[in-house]
């Protein structure tokens, strides 16, 4: 399934999957930011409005970035153990504060009934933060695993293994997936896509020109070294070369981060004999059968087919020894956090330090958290909505959410570069658009899940085996509409072009990303313009291809289409010349349909407020009119700032713009910026009118 996860700081999401990656000791403690979350809301008027954080030295017209947020960006350092910092990380951090106090109330209830959601939690949160335990075992708990690599004599057992690696979280050059057919949304389908690189992206592995990825790529051998080493492999060195000369081969091989946007190129259905064909050389059945859907899948969508055929080749070309090096590595790198210091301390030197910038790991107990909101995730949920969101901040957000599908329905009237026909059909898919808010009617059942209290690395291979076999049993039945694929606990906010519905976790509902007690106004900027933002993704360059049932099936009439794709190109444009750190700009291909997302959601959020206002006149508050309320709740729910190594991982493999661009670049191209700030020729951020882009 496609999914489209929009809200976070995206820097500061990968920072706290690599980060998740990493458990650690406590070592020493993060620098805290001079702007606390108490201190923030303290300063807060009744405009809600963040005053202290402005800059008033900076012009609006012509950085409104710096100017909203200015003093907050020069007096906040970020975190010693982040590697980005804002408000969504601020909230976050807020949440498992929250779900902190939940598991361990839990870990300390010695009645809790075994089997029990209590049980599940304390005890997987016991066995996280056993720090004893986990230095005297070492890298015992993996001895059978690396035992069943050892074992590979020849490469008809490449299949079967790869797919067991798969289903523990160790990861292959293969990953399989079990989502809805893009073009019979009403069925599942097993999807396989490529996998099996350590570094974030093809880039990090080919582009010999950047002497930033060169030096990243050379930290990444020794760090491979490493790992073998720690492990008692022989030869260390050696391997970790020929390792890493099998990913660069592998690197080779995949198609690039804009080349797997696009939904129709990356549908390739086919029977299972065909995909024998593709790779001949390939253990299939064996893969199959390991994957547990021998039998259950006559055919599968291959994303990537030229993949699937240049890894034929690189199977065949890779002796088997080199293939039992890289799996031992996959299977190190994935479970290194949960094993002796020894091994999280040289996860983080790599996955936190040298690749998000990060100067220390988290503490135990927090990756402890992270770990089982993961694992646990609506376990977790469910005592965390029960504590703290309360039911009429969902009527209040539904409301809010109503109000912008009413904005899309008539500004789809009005827009002056779509024919009628393809406004009928638009307004087609608008109106079968499901919204969830907060949390699940229908929670997961995790019974079969066993977590011991003094088996960590077992708790996590059957947390990730549970989580696959979830998958497969999915296959031959309906789809589930009520399933959620975001926890009640996360801080962001997804769109689902085969589902057609928009989906707000009740963490993205709460301070400082939300204030129910704030005029509306601040709050059509800081949630609506994720509100407007996941419903316009409905409509970009990627969700533009769906119907409103979820099928992949143009719907254009080809002259609008291509107005569309003329405003795309100008888009590309603008943000490409966007640069976060010297020497790397933004992919403006790549970023399309976020930077969409985010222009349109801009403007959305202007035209829900006034339609929430019923024809009453807005109120000035604190010197700021309703409308400049709005961009200031806009840009302090986009405020963050970033190290450089999370920006470049950022620029190479993520579809989102850092959140300075995410701000001036939408507001850029906003009317009512221009207006409310009175934008002229000559500021900074002005656009002349024919070159800004407004799609709705």
């Amino acid at each position: 399934m496609k999914r489209t996860l929009c809200s976070a700081l995206i820097a500061g999401l990968f920072a706290s999957q690599a980060h998740a990656a990493a458990p650690s000791a406590d070592t020493a403690a993060a620098t805290a930011p001079s702007t606390t979350p108490s201190a923030t809301a303290a300063a807060l008027s009744a405009s809600g409005v963040d005053k202290a954080a402005v800059d008033a030295a900076v012009r609006p017209q012509d950085d409104f970035f710096r100017y909203s947020q200015g003093a907050w960006l020069k007096g906040t350092e970020i975190p010693n153990d982040r590697s980005s910092w804002g408000a969504f990380n601020v909230a976050q951090e807020n949440v498992e504060g929250q779900i902190r106090t939940l598991i361990e109330q839990a870990a300390q209830d010695q009645a809790a009934k075994p089997g029990s959601d209590a049980q599940k939690m304390g005890d997987y949160y016991a066995s996280y933060v056993d720090k004893a335990r986990r230095d005297a075992l070492g890298a015992r708990p993996l001895q059978g695993e690396l035992a069943r690599i050892a074992a590979l004599k020849d490469k008809r057992g490449l299949g079967a293994l790869a797919a067991h690696l798969e289903r523990i979280g160790a990861g292959s050059p293969l990953r399989m997936g079990v989502g809805q057919d893009s073009k019979q949304s009403t069925r599942y389908l097993v999807e396989i896509s490529q996998s099996g690189l350590g570094m974030p992206n093809r880039d990090y592995y080919l582009q010999d020109g950047d002497a930033k990825l060169m030096d990243t790529r050379a930290k990444y051998q020794a760090h491979v070294e490493k790992l073998l080493a720690l492990a008692g492999q022989p030869d260390a060195a050696g391997q970790a070369a020929r390792i890493v000369a099998l990913e660069t081969a592998i690197a080779k091989a995949q198609w690039s981060a804009v080349q797997n946007r696009d939904p129709v190129k990356t549908y390739n259905k086919m029977p299972v004999a065909q995909l024998k064909a593709l790779a001949p050389g390939f253990d299939w059945d064996g893969w199959m059968k390991e994957q547990g859907i021998a039998g259950k899948a006559a055919e599968v969508n291959v994303s990537q087919p030229t993949y699937v055929q240049a890894l034929d080749g690189i199977v065949a070309a890779t002796p088997v020894d080199t293939w039992k090096s890289y799996f031992t590595l996959r299977l190190l790198s994935a479970y290194a956090p949960y094993l002796s210091q020894d091994f999280v301390d040289e996860s983080f030197a790599f996955r936190g330090t040298v690749l998000t910038g990060a100067k220390v790991n988290r503490a135990t107990e927090k990756l402890a958290i992270a770990q089982i909101n993961r694992d646990l995730g609506e376990v977790v949920g469910k005592v965390y909505v029960q504590n703290y969101f309360p039911a009429e901040r969902k009527a209040q957000v539904q409301d809010m959410v109503n109000n912008f599908l009413l904005a899309f329905k008539e500004r789809i009237d009005t827009l002056d570069w779509m024919t009628p026909d393809t406004k009928k059909a638009a307004h087609a898919k608008l109106a079968k658009i499901s919204v969830k808010v907060g949390y699940p009617d229908k929670w997961r059942d995790y019974a079969a899940l066993q977590i011991r209290r003094d088996d960590l690395v077992g708790n996590v291979m059957r947390a990730r085996g549970f989580a696959h076999q979830y998958g497969v049993n999915k296959l031959g039945k309906p789809v589930d509409r009520a399933e959620w694929h975001m926890t009640p606990q996360t801080v962001n906010a997804y769109y689902s072009p085969e589902m057609n519905e928009v989906v707000f976790p009740a963490a993205r509902l709460q301070a400082p990303l939300y204030d129910a007690d704030a005029e509306p106004a601040i709050n059509y900027g800081a949630v609506g313009i994720s509100i407007g933002h996941e419903i316009s993704h409905a409509f970009d360059d990627q969700g533009a291809q769906y119907d409103g049932d979820g099928n992949l099936r143009n719907w254009w009439t080809r002259e609008d289409g291509e107005k569309f794709a003329a405003k795309g190109k100008v888009l590309v444009a603008q943000y490409g010349a966007y640069s976060p750190v010297p020497g790397y700009h933004l992919n403006g291909e790549l970023t399309l349909g976020e930077n969409i997302a985010d222009n349109a959601g801009a403007i959305m959020a202007s035209r829900a407020y006034k339609i929430s206002l019923k024809g009453k006149p807005a109120p000035v508050i604190d010197g700021f009119t309703a409308e400049q309320r709005i961009f200031m709740g806009l840009a302090q729910a986009r405020r963050g700032k970033a190290r450089d190594a999370a920006l470049v991982a950022q620029v190479k493999s993520d579809p989102h713009s850092p959140s300075e661009f995410r701000v001036n670049g939408s507001l850029r191209n906003h009317p009512g910026y221009y207006e409310a700030f009175d934008v002229k020729p000559g500021d900074k951020m002005y656009l002349k009118p024919e070159e800004r882009v407004i799609f709705w």
